[in-house]
């Protein structure tokens, strides 16, 4: 008995003595992660200061109020991310601001999707207005890195250094003879010739309706960034061309002669021509001051002060049913975050912000009856992100106007299921057997146990093709086409804004300003405040809630890296339920 009050006790002293430690460790990591969000609050701009812009990590829509997102357990230190609500903001902040001289773009790769970094370009290029001056310097330029540098007054280039000038490709993995090695069949259901989501799982090549559409889509993207490309450098598309084909830009000196970058220089080299066009005296350093930090500094005239509002709601993510997290699009959240701005009387428009690959068709259909809701009674503008098709198109097309970047992605519409076959896997390969009693005849449904029965397949068809028909039918109403046009341009086929364009799917090319701006003349808005949905919660509340949680995936993220998206994609796949309404692949294009 001695022995088992002597293991009990100890055992409770070590729980209590895990207690503490974890609640010490907590209100350390909390004090440092408050007091470096505080201590970047008391930014003074100086005469002469120069923006440096390091765009190097992962740029999502809208800075999140977490510091958990991008702290550093092992220096006790949080590093804010800015979204590219913000990126927007500080560009045209710094074009007001007398202090600021010019921009300096310190660049090697940018981790953003095509319309997101448009979106950034067309930020700079407005920039350039103000006849401040914009350089940029990279060692190693990957071409969406290019693509900004583009629009800058000077290129500079490490004499090491080259530029990833070869043009775009996409290129599909197929698991086919995968699932074939694992005796694992997948039953495909869908509508759409161009559908092409599950055509990893059941072709081992990409059909040539696939083939076709991603040729065409790829090609519509290339053509959009020769054309600005060419504008700002002032070379001809046909030279750029070239210069992709020959692949002559891979060295420095190919860069130059390619007329890509205007000279060769090391980073204090930059430092002293930035030093001298900046006013900065000749033995002083360059006032550079980055983006998170600018994010502190306040200029005068960038509040608007008005009782209207246009609501600016992010939806962001894979569409689900229910709440969703942070980086989905729960339609319970997103329906509810509609509904409050539909009924708030100082809410004057609404701006839906899609970024979004689809998802749940069911989620999808509830986001829009409120879209459709809020319509009748205010303006709803849509603008489109790098992604905006299958359910991400669904949520949008009921909306007033639809703005997307000349390479969102975009359409796709379409439906699917699929339901996998693991009989043969676990009888052949496992050696596992099922048996099964039921009360209904289709009570099994869906089991990955057995095939499905040819009753059991025609009821999915039926179901899909029920999805489909709804979902032509809502955007035949609200971009005012027939059924039958929608169903020519749909079939599950992906387009470009420019196609988007061209077909009738949206309205215009532009960015978030050029919604709001729609959205402003639409409510006959002179002045107004533009306020973003849904809120995010307190910081305290964030913190304590997702303390365990973000430090797991910052661990998680450590150990694989680049390859963590890949992880993400697949958990998401797992979790997928019902009919679905995506596209079929995650595109990297620059």
């Amino acid at each position: 008995m001695k022995q088992f009050f002597k293991f009990m006790f100890a055992s409770m002293a070590g729980f209590v003595l895990a207690m503490i430690l974890f609640f010490i460790i907590s209100l350390i990591i909390l004090s440092a992660a408050v007091s470096s969000m505080s201590s970047e609050t008391k930014i003074v701009i100086k005469k002469n200061s120069v923006l440096e812009l390091r765009l190097d990590k992962a740029i999502e829509e809208r800075t999140s109020n977490n510091p958990f997102d991008d702290f550093n357990f092992g220096e006790l230190s949080s590093n804010k991310n800015l979204g590219l609500n913000d990126i927007l903001k500080n560009i045209k902040k710094a074009e007001k601001d007398e202090n600021i001289k010019g921009i300096l773009l310190n660049l090697t790769s940018v981790s953003a999707g095509g319309a997101t970094i448009e979106e950034i370009r067309n930020a700079l290029v407005d920039f350039k207005s103000s006849k401040k001056f914009i350089y940029a310097y990279g060692e190693e330029l990957s071409q969406g890195a290019y693509y900004l540098a583009s629009v800058a007054d000077k290129i500079y280039l490490h004499p090491e250094g080259g530029i990833d000038f070869k043009g775009l490709r996409a290129e599909l993995m197929f698991f086919k003879g995968t699932l074939e090695k694992l005796e694992v069949e997948p039953q495909v259901i869908r509508h759409g010739k161009f559908k092409s989501a599950v055509e990893p799982f059941i072709n081992d090549k990409m059909s040539p309706e696939n083939k076709e559409q991603i040729r065409t889509l790829i090609q519509s993207f290339w053509n959009n960034y020769l054309v600005n490309v060419s504008e700002q450098r002032k070379k001809s598309i046909e030279k750029l061309q070239i210069a992709a084909d020959e692949f002559s830009a891979r060295d420095a000196e190919g860069a130059i002669a390619a007329g890509l970058a205007d000279s060769l220089a090391y980073f204090d080299q930059v430092q002293e021509v930035i030093s001298t066009i900046s006013g900065t005296g000749p033995d002083e350093k360059v006032k550079f001051i980055t983006l998170n930090k600018y994010d502190k500094v306040y200029v005068k005239g960038m509040t608007e002060l008005s009782t209207d509002k246009i609501a600016l709601i992010y939806a962001s993510g894979d569409i689900v049913s229910g709440q969703g997290s942070d980086d989905q699009i729960g339609s319970d959240k997103m329906a509810e975050t509609i509904r409050k701005a539909r009924l708030d009387d100082k809410i004057k428009a609404i701006v839906l912000r899609v970024n979004s690959p689809g998802g749940s068709a069911m989620a999808s259909d509830v986001i829009w009856r409120e879209v459709l809701l809020a319509k009748k009674k205010k303006p709803v503008v849509v603008s489109m992100g790098d992604y905006a098709a299958s359910g991400g198109y669904y949520i949008s097309c009921a909306a007033d106007s639809i703005v997307a970047q000349p390479n969102t992605l975009t359409g796709s519409i379409g439906v699917f299921g699929l339901l996998i076959n693991a009989q043969k896997l676990f009888n052949n390969k496992l050696g596992i057997t099922f048996d099964t009693v039921k009360t209904g005849r289709y009570a099994d449904i869906g089991t990955i146990s057995r095939r499905l029965s040819n009753d059991e397949r025609d009821l999915i068809q039926m179901q899909v093709e029920k999805i489909y028909s709804t979902f032509i039918k809502h955007v035949a109403e609200g971009r005012n086409m027939t059924t039958e046009y929608v169903d020519s341009i749909g079939q599950g086929r992906i387009w470009s804004g420019n196609d988007a364009l061209r077909l009738g799917l949206v309205d215009a090319i532009g960015g978030i300003d050029e919604a709001i701006a729609i959205a402003s003349r639409m409510a006959k808005l002179e002045k107004y405040r533009v306020i973003q949905l849904p809120e995010q919660k307190e910081l305290f509340e964030k913190i304590l809630e997702d303390l365990n949680a973000e430090a797991n995936v910052y661990f998680t993220k450590r150990e694989l890296g680049d390859q963590y998206k890949y992880y993400e994609k697949l958990k998401g796949m797992i979790q997928n339920n019902g009919i679905q309404a995506r596209i079929p692949f995650e595109m990297e294009i620059y």
